[in-house]
């Protein structure tokens, strides 16, 4: 985005919707820098884009405006959404992962991300129903180092459009298998909806992952808090332990009472990650 503090309003608004387009969501610290003027001013255009059903406001910025609970955005457009957050997330996330666990991964950005985090640990074993997230530990694998001891299980099955591997075949390989440690993504999280997605045959795969794990760790940015799919998959009483940059203030105490645990993590600049922090 070219900086200006000279644009007109609705030139500038025109601008931000570009970006929330182009990479699904933005932060209001970000369009403050990018664009050159005050926090307040991001403030107002924000509102006037959302009362156009054009965009619609998260805490700490906004997302792409609301759509069918059965829309299902593919990998790459995921991808390009809240990346610093993403990575801060995984890299929290990561230090949770001992030598010589059995983890799963679900299929997601957040959890491709974590992937990359974890190339240093020895003796993994990883199941995942996502062939990014294979392709990225096969080049851990390559790489050699911890790479060689490294097992990789790829579930099979029908590929979505967020290129998660789901179906009959997937369920089944899952449902033969127990892990110490499942990391999960949603594609939306609240206190009455729980964890949904707008794939119901991913739905069911999740699930069976869920019944798979000793303990689930739910890995999701700030911008889920207001996003639902078409269906529930799992409540937040299911989740272990949450990790996300942020909670909705109005409903912290009541996603702590019922969670087991949250951490923070911190998304400061060059991506650059600090010691995650419990909440509640």
């Amino acid at each position: 985005m070219t900086e200006t503090g000279s644009l007109l309003a609705h030139q500038r608004r025109a601008l931000i919707l570009d970006e929330v387009r182009r990479r699904g969501g933005v932060r209001v610290n970000e369009l403050t820098r990018s664009l050159n003027v005050s926090d307040m001013t991001v403030r107002r255009d924000l509102d006037v884009l959302a009362r156009e059903g054009l965009l619609r406001k998260v805490h700490g910025g906004a997302v792409l405006g609301d759509e069918a609970s059965s829309h299902e955005p593919g990998f790459e457009a995921k991808s390009e959404w809240e990346t610093a957050a993403k990575r801060a997330i995984a890299g929290a996330a990561a230090a949770l992962v001992a030598p010589g666990s059995a983890i799963a991964l679900s299929a997601g950005t957040t959890t491709h991300a974590l992937a990359r985090e974890l190339a240093e640990v020895t003796d993994l074993t990883v199941v995942t129903n996502s062939v990014r997230t294979a392709e990225v530990f096969e080049d851990v694998r390559r790489s050699g180092g911890a790479g060689d001891t490294l097992t990789v299980i790829l579930t099979g099955g029908i590929r979505t459009p967020s290129d998660a591997l789901v179906g009959p075949i997937a369920d089944q390989a899952i449902r033969s298998l127990h892990v110490d440690l499942l990391f999960l993504g949603c594609h939306g999280l609240g206190i009455a909806t729980g964890l949904t997605t707008p794939n119901l045959a991913e739905a069911e795969t999740n699930r069976a992952f869920l019944r798979s794990a000793r303990r689930t760790v739910l890995l999701a940015d700030h911008t889920k808090w207001s996003a639902v799919g078409l269906t529930t998959f799992a409540s937040l009483e299911e989740v272990d332990v949450l990790v996300t940059d942020s909670l909705p203030p109005e409903e912290a105490a009541a996603v702590t009472e019922r969670v087991g645990e949250v951490l923070l993590a911190d998304v400061v600049s060059a991506y650059e990650l600090s010691s995650p922090v419990a909440y509640g």
